[in-house]
């Protein structure tokens, strides 16, 4: 594959990745300040579909773009500003695994209280509240490696 492809897909599914991110967060968390039980349900129904669809896929697709295009511009792999992406990188997805879980508990939980006709309870808000800290250090991270990416400082030596 050519540079310019390779470079194009790392942008186009780094951008899918940090957008459906922040875009899940921000939907998910004005559904649940609401409180609208249909609204919360059918919002993670949303979030989980689009981790899915678009989150997982760009997960994989990005450290397999990065990687060649590393070596493609001749980098070596133990560059500092590339480690620290690639330890930035490990710890979003850290921190993605155990929200992904939880969406899908807090969807299965906002389901069964739409059916039930109940208000959602203690178990899906303290979820809701570990999914949202979960989401901060993977948030900061993303900005981060997008640092890297763009200047490549020297770090250490």
């Amino acid at each position: 594959m050519d540079y310019l492809t390779l470079k194009w897909i790392h942008i186009i599914s780094s951008t899918f990745l940090f957008g459906t991110g922040v875009g899940s967060a921000f939907y998910k968390f004005l559904a649940d300040r609401g409180g609208n039980v249909r609204h919360i349900a059918e919002t993670n129904r949303h979030v989980v579909l689009a981790d899915w669809l678009f989150t997982t896929p760009t997960f994989i697709i990005q450290p397999l773009t990065g990687v060649m295009l590393a070596l493609a511009l001749g980098f070596p792999l133990d560059t500092p500003w590339l480690l620290a992406s690639m330890g930035f990188y490990l710890l979003t997805g850290l921190c993605w695994i155990p929200v992904v879980l939880l969406q899908i508990r807090m969807q299965t939980l906002a389901w069964a209280a739409l059916h039930a006709g109940i208000p959602l309870g203690d178990d899906y808000w303290r979820m809701a509240r570990q999914w949202c800290w979960l989401g901060v250090p993977a948030f900061i991270a993303m900005v981060i490696i997008f640092y890297l990416m763009v200047y490549k400082p020297p770090l250490w030596a």
